[in-house]
């Protein structure tokens, strides 16, 4: 089985993206269905369809599109952590309609002004009750954020967390410590898995390289090995810098140096494992 680990679908006439800026970002300024997905999505057999926005109403969406689809086979939704009704809103959307595709939650910690938003009390009570459902939480983080997500992770041991993006290091300036010593630490704890996405839209966006890349791809496929990495496109955001090809090309040059059986792993048996497709 091949997965695509991380995707985005969205339907302009029924929730604005705001973070689309219609200027620089005009390539993606259209909706998205699962039509355009299998277009794009050729030779995989699965995917996981993950939010976009923080409003509620969007993961009941996905849901159904899950229901319906041949191709997403999991949705990765959200809700509030902080909420008082957290446990009560993952209860509703396991029992609503689709509720058997929900297997994550995430929230846009990327956005949070506070780099230690995931250690706030209310949030770790959020996140306890994701795990008491039966879900994993995925971490969609800056390098800055990384020590909270390691404390984070360090105190929910016995629970499945992914990392979004590696952490979206900043490919475009060449840097790459301190972020991959936060990695190599995230790494250590062997309930953290980490998807191998979002990478080509934080290099430059005109000229980027596969070299660009691969300093990063081996840090986390050293630090994780090839059973805890997973292929994701982050399409279509990934249209920014690149087409879905580009991405999996890309990933299958990244990868060229591993094993046929480590690369099984991390395009497909690591998510579907994880995600239980």
């Amino acid at each position: 089985m091949r997965v695509d680990a991380h995707h985005h679908l969205w339907d302009l006439s029924v929730r604005d993206q705001d973070w689309i800026d219609p200027i620089t970002m005009s390539v993606i300024r259209r909706d998205f269905d699962t039509a355009d997905l299998a277009d794009a999505a050729t030779g995989f057999d699965r995917t996981v369809l993950v939010q976009t926005v923080t409003v509620p109403e969007e993961t009941p969406e996905f849901l159904a599109v899950a229901a319906e689809s041949d191709l997403v086979g999991a949705v990765v939704g959200w809700v509030d952590l902080t909420s008082s009704s957290v446990a009560d809103d993952l209860a509703a959307l396991r029992a609503g309609a689709g509720g058997e595709w929900l297997r994550g939650i995430r929230h846009q910690v990327q956005g949070e002004a506070d780099p230690r938003w995931l250690c706030r009390d209310d949030v770790q009570r959020g996140l306890q009750a994701v795990f008491d459902a039966g879900l994993l939480y995925e971490l969609l983080v800056l390098p800055h954020q990384l020590e909270a997500s390691i404390e984070t992770v360090a105190a929910f041991q016995d629970h499945p967390f992914v990392l979004d993006h590696c952490a979206k290091p900043p490919i475009a300036g060449g840097a790459v410590e301190p972020w991959a010593s936060s990695i190599r630490e995230l790494a250590g704890f062997d309930n953290v898995t980490c998807k191998l996405s979002g990478l080509i839209t934080e290099a430059d966006w005109a000229k980027w390289t596969v070299d660009d890349l691969r300093p990063y791809a081996e840090v986390v496929l050293e630090a994780f090995g090839p059973s805890r990495v997973m292929f994701g496109s982050d399409w279509p955001v990934c249209l920014l810098a690149g087409s879905y090809a580009d991405v999996v090309e890309a990933a299958k040059d990244l990868t060229s140096g591993l094993s046929q059986a480590d690369r099984d792993q991390v395009f497909g048996a690591t998510a579907a494992r994880v995600y239980r497709l």
